[in-house]
């Protein structure tokens, strides 16, 4: 008997922590999880000069180690269904003259599994002083996964090679390797007014593709950004981005969780600049529409605006463009103006809004809350939206909000539970 009542106990015990945890808002842990790998002050560490050069093609397996330091040279191709494998704590500079560029093409792989306590480290070449977001080009990872661009391949506008550079396919999936407890730096050159390199670009990645622990920090265009692809992310952090934190494009289906983007004003663009900027196609003349849509699945996720009486060219944290299903829950937007931005042509209809859902969000700070480009439809979608949505809207200091908000010593952005709990009574 004793026996049997110990289970139930244990069962309930369980039951009650996994709704506790489900429920709680913004990045969740038992730790900090932020602790070790990252860094938030990049400019001021003084990597070692490069001992070996990384130019041209790997087109066989090729592992690159801890022991030495490696220049990324000009656009640098894995091909040939070579594998790329990277020790933790290897860094790789990419050079500034020749726009240094990594990319993992289509079926090729990338094997970038760093430690908690020894990341792998992708960064500018320049010295401390000089470093600046757009030194390098980023890393982009081509795969076989589906699009919905017309004929089910698709091309990035990055000047690749043509023979090279395609993406898409029928296989959700495949596999292009693993990046984990990896920090991407000063990366998302721009190469003309309407060309611009990601930290880390996904085209066409598929769920097999491990993506978890990844810090993109002072891009000079979108952290992250997948055009299609079918992908599980989570640990993902985006710090000072130029342009969108996440980019979500051409089909991508994808679950997002346990990640934050931490934005500041006088680090934003005049594009306007968000933390989720998402929709289906890029032109619905190239989309085939019997394809899926874009499907974002967002859940613990914390958006940061820094500078809390100073909104910059910070302005709405999310914008979703028609046609597009996304949905928020159990996360944390605090600083922005306003909380959600709908395209204006998404219009009031349930059958557009019903695609997108937010629930059980704390939105601190927003001027604004679920917004559309055409006012004459905000009434209607604050109807349809606000009822049992779970959704709190507060004015609180960050300091009061998130545990450790502290961006020069070692931030904890977990939510203060003292206070969130506080406003969920």
């Amino acid at each position: 008997m004793k026996t049997k009542i110990h289970i139930v106990i244990f069962t309930l015990l369980c039951t009650f922590f996994l709704q506790a945890q489900q429920q709680t808002k913004g990045i969740i842990g038992s730790n900090n999880w932020m602790n070790n790998w990252t860094n938030f002050n990049p400019a001021k560490i003084e990597y070692n000069e490069a001992t070996n050069i990384i130019a041209g093609t790997i087109d066989k397996d090729t592992r690159l180690v801890k022991r030495n330091t490696y220049q990324l040279v000009g656009i640098v191709y894995v091909t040939n269904n070579a594998v790329l494998t990277i020790e933790p704590g290897t860094v790789i500079r990419g050079d500034d003259k020749t726009c240094g560029t990594l990319v993992v093409t289509n079926g090729s792989k990338i094997i970038a599994e760093g430690l908690e306590t020894d990341p792998i480290v992708f960064t500018s070449n320049k010295e401390i002083a000089d470093r600046r977001p757009g030194d390098w080009g980023g890393i982009i990872i081509l795969g076989k996964a589906p699009i919905n661009s017309l004929g089910g391949l698709h091309t990035l506008p990055f000047n690749l090679e043509p023979m090279l550079n395609h993406y898409g396919g029928t296989d959700a999936e495949d596999n292009s390797g693993i990046l984990k407890y990896v920090r991407i730096e000063f990366s998302g050159r721009k190469l003309s007014a309407e060309k611009e390199l990601n930290g880390l670009s996904l085209a066409g990645v598929g769920r097999k593709t491990v993506l978890s622990n990844i810090q993109v920090s002072y891009s000079n265009d979108d952290s992250f950004e997948c055009y299609g692809g079918d992908l599980n992310m989570n640990n993902l952090i985006s710090y000072r981005t130029t342009d969108d934190d996440f980019d979500f494009t051409q089909g991508a289906q994808i679950n997002i969780n346990n990640s934050i983007a931490i934005r500041h004003p006088f680090s934003s663009d005049i594009s306007g600049s968000r933390c989720f900027e998402v929709d289906s196609y890029d032109k619905i003349q190239n989309t085939d529409m019997s394809k899926k849509m874009t499907k974002i699945n967002a859940s613990n996720i914390s958006l940061v605006n820094l500078e809390e009486n100073n909104q910059g060219l910070v302005r709405e944290s999310i914008f979703v463009r028609e046609n597009t299903f996304f949905n928020l829950s159990n996360s944390i937007v605090s600083g922005f103006t306003p909380f959600v931005l709908l395209e204006g042509n998404i219009g009031n209809g349930e059958a557009n809004l019903s695609k997108m859902s937010f629930k059980n969000i704390l939105v601190n700070n927003c001027n604004g809350g679920i917004t559309s480009e055409s006012s004459s439809s905000n009434a209607s979608i604050q109807n349809f939206y606000n009822p049992n949505s779970g959704n709190e809207y507060t004015k609180m200091k960050n300091t009061e909000l998130f545990t450790t908000p502290n961006i020069k010593g070692n931030p904890d952005f977990r939510a203060n539970v003292n206070n969130t709990l506080a406003i969920g009574n």
